[in-house]
């Protein structure tokens, strides 16, 4: 008899863990609060003919999006076509300072010996490195529950470890090779996200270097809800069934084992649960206490990735010198990472990112419009108020304008705010996190909150707040190894797909 799995929350680790187990024969209902599949990754069009992507746009390691529908003998383009970007970004660091990163390896070859001579050849060195960390990191380090120390003691990834630079500061490494400010901008910026200034973040993170300027930057015509999409129709396509606003009110446990969950149309018996919803949410706010594997302390001390400010705009015009992908880091990195890792309030002079998907794709925005997503990251916990958003917009768009040298804000035909308090309301972020728990050294591997509920004996997660960490890629992987365990648990039958 098929064994009922429910799965809180519909991103994409939920999304992924939906599929594997039911391919393998499994019972699977994802209950979703909200209208639509994704998570940070939901899409939302506006009467005025806007499709915008609400969250993820940095379509990275390409590589594990394709094994994810390869285990379903399916492909990526099976659901949505890929676009190499070319560039692949624009750093913007002054008003007529603007390095574009070209696709093409050989080209970024010569970037580097211009604007340093000797790094053409170190950069080649670093890549080298950093190709091995991502191909040995993936295998060795990434699948896998992470449970405890002992997953990684066998020899060869003991080994790895050692050459993986686990233990040493990323800031360190990039300085080792490179001492122009342009080109240790270049290859810090991927590591903001991650949850830590540079220099406590390990080095391990130049895996991310090789992912952005050796796989390519890719984008998903139609955006990321296309991916979502696909994960989706492949779990449905196995039986799994999805339920939207259906948020789960209460998980009802005895002796150590959850019996039901309770939703707004009732009480369901369950089997196992996978908690791909925020872990914080689903510990403190679903279990009674003496369930909870972490205390609310616990979480307090724990150091998060950023939240995020967002604009979604419309602009009434074509904006001739933005990209798709434009980073303004024509203020210093190092006062903004602090603000947000140390000091932990509203930066004083930010950074920002600014998406133009309508560069790359027609159907996102009227045609002679652009479709902008702008995001400056800033400490999650933060008080979120009106005035503070008015005021960054005001900052921001000035900067832009500065930039393009074209009037915006008066073109401006439909403008919506993300924050946040919006991240609380539509994911139940703790403290509004946008990204996760940082991959700091002491927050890496088995130190995460476990995969595996310390107290409950079918509680597994799945997410950004467990292994392997923030990101799509990392939550497609994190909902895989959380299904495998569930399958190696729970067996029923010999399941139909490797995991």
């Amino acid at each position: 008899m098929s064994k009922k799995v429910i799965i809180i929350g519909a991103g994409f680790s939920g999304l992924s863990a939906a599929a594997y187990l039911a391919a393998a024969g499994y019972d699977v209902h994802v209950h979703e609060k909200n209208s639509t599949a994704g998570g940070r990754a939901r899409q939302f069009r506006t009467p005025e003919g806007y499709l915008f992507d609400m969250g993820p746009s940095w379509y990275w390691m390409p590589d594990v999006f394709e094994r994810f529908f390869n285990d379903f003998g399916k492909k990526a383009s099976d659901f949505y076509s890929l676009q190499l970007l070319d560039p692949s970004y624009s750093i913007i660091f002054g008003k007529q300072d603007c390095m574009d990163i070209p696709a093409d390896y050989e080209q970024l070859l010569k970037l580097f010996e211009q604007i340093e001579s000797g790094s053409a050849i170190r950069l080649k060195e670093f890549l080298l490195e950093a190709e091995y960390k991502y191909k040995a990191g993936v295998e060795d380090l990434v699948y896998k529950p992470a449970h405890s120390f002992l997953e990684f003691t066998d020899f060869k990834t003991l080994m790895g470890i050692s050459r993986m630079q686990v233990f040493s500061s990323f800031s360190k490494h990039v300085r080792k090779y490179f001492k122009h400010p342009k080109l240790i901008a270049l290859m810090e910026f991927p590591v903001l996200f991650l949850g830590a200034m540079p220099q406590e973040t390990p080095a391990l993170y130049s895996l991310m270097n090789y992912a952005g300027l050796k796989l390519g930057t890719w984008y998903p015509q139609g955006g990321f809800g296309k991916v979502a999409e696909g994960m989706r129709r492949v779990a449905e396509e196995h039986g799994a069934q999805f339920h939207f606003n259906s948020p789960v009110n209460k998980i009802n446990v005895r002796a150590n084992s959850i019996e039901s969950i309770d939703t707004n149309s009732g009480s369901i018996e369950v089997d196992v649960v996978i908690g791909a919803a925020d872990y914080n949410h689903i510990e403190q706010k679903l279990l009674n206490e003496s369930d909870r594997g972490y205390s609310e302390s616990y979480w307090e001390r724990k150091t998060f990735a950023p939240s995020s400010l967002i604009f979604y705009l419309g602009i009434k015009k074509r904006i001739e010198k933005l990209k798709h992908h434009n980073l303004f880091f024509d203020a210093d990195l190092d006062v903004h990472s602090a603000e947000i890792y140390k000091d932990k309030k509203w930066p004083t002079d930010p950074l920002f990112y600014v998406c133009c998907t309508s560069k790359s794709d027609d159907n996102v925005a009227p045609s002679g419009h652009e479709n902008l997503f702008v995001l400056m990251p800033l400490a999650a916990g933060l008080t979120d108020t009106s005035g503070n958003r008015e005021k960054y917009f005001a900052w921001i768009m000035k900067r832009i304008e500065a930039y393009t040298g074209e009037e915006l804000v008066s073109h401006i035909d439909y403008r919506r705010d993300y924050c946040i308090d919006d991240f609380k309301s539509d994911y139940n972020a703790y403290k509004g996190n946008a990204y996760g728990l940082a991959n700091t050294l002491m927050q890496t591997a088995f130190l995460k909150p476990k995969m595996k509920s310390k107290k409950l004996d079918n509680l597994y997660f799945a997410g950004q707040l467990t292994v392997p960490g923030p990101g799509v890629p990392p939550a497609i992987i994190s909902g895989k190894v959380s299904a495998k365990e569930v399958i190696k648990n729970f067996s029923i039958k010999k399941h139909e797909i490797s995991v």
